[in-house]
């Protein structure tokens, strides 16, 4: 224990639930880092792109990993941009309307995706088709990608952006070394005000991009068999 402990008896609890937030924030980076690399092989996998998975750096700090991620996403975004071009300069615009469409059925639009698909593949498979309608013909990931995004940058931005992700013992290796008593008080109540007002926003969106992955990830699965 220091000895600013003494006189802010509550500082080592408030250094734990720095640590234990933080840890909730280093599971949310990875599961979205996971959930992107599932989704870089699908779009590598069935829709011929050429996209490369991504790693998170263990040296590197919380803003540098999401900007990762963003960078990721923002290709993956390209990438289905151009398919959706594809989609709409093939297909006559009433079937190009239906696809936009979320009361059309599923298996409709990929039936008119079926019809066009090989076109701008060269080769199709009905998973491509699947693929094409669940990530370019409904806005399932859309807006959760954009979401996502929003609050990586806004992480970054924080108070948060400029911490090391692989630091173990929050309190000694970042704030305890540096700043003691009173002041290291107001930080630590920084860091945790900080860390549960992203965390909020983060574990949510990243649970609905994981969720969306997964949704297309299992409907290419089915069409496969």
């Amino acid at each position: 224990m220091a000895q600013s402990d003494f006189l802010y008896p509550e500082n080592p609890r408030r250094r734990e639930e720095v640590n234990h937030l933080h840890q909730q924030l280093l599971d949310c980076l990875s599961d979205s880092f996971h959930a992107t690399n599932e989704l870089i092989g699908v779009l590598n996998t069935h829709l011929g792109c050429r996209l490369a998975s991504i790693e998170m750096k263990r040296n590197g700090t919380i803003k540098e990993n999401c900007d990762i991620i963003i960078q990721a996403v923002m290709k993956i975004q390209n990438e289905l941009q151009k398919v959706d071009e594809a989609l709409k300069d093939k297909l006559e615009p009433t079937l190009y309307r239906k696809l936009q469409d979320i009361k059309e059925k599923e298996t409709e639009k990929i039936a008119i995706v079926q019809k066009v698909i090989s076109v701008i593949l060269g080769e199709a498979t009905s998973a491509a088709s699947a693929v094409a309608v669940k990530l370019v013909g409904s806005n399932v990931t859309t807006g959760i990608i954009n979401k996502l995004v929003t609050v990586l940058a806004q992480i970054g931005a924080s108070l948060l952006g400029s911490i090391g992700v692989a630091v173990l013992g929050l309190g000694i290796d970042m704030i305890f070394r540096a700043i003691l008593g009173a002041v290291e008080k107001t930080q630590l109540q920084a860091a945790i005000k900080s860390y549960e007002k992203h965390l909020v926003e983060f574990k949510s969106a990243s649970e609905k991009y994981h969720h969306a992955i997964t949704e297309v990830t299992n409907t290419v699965k089915h069409q496969i068999k």
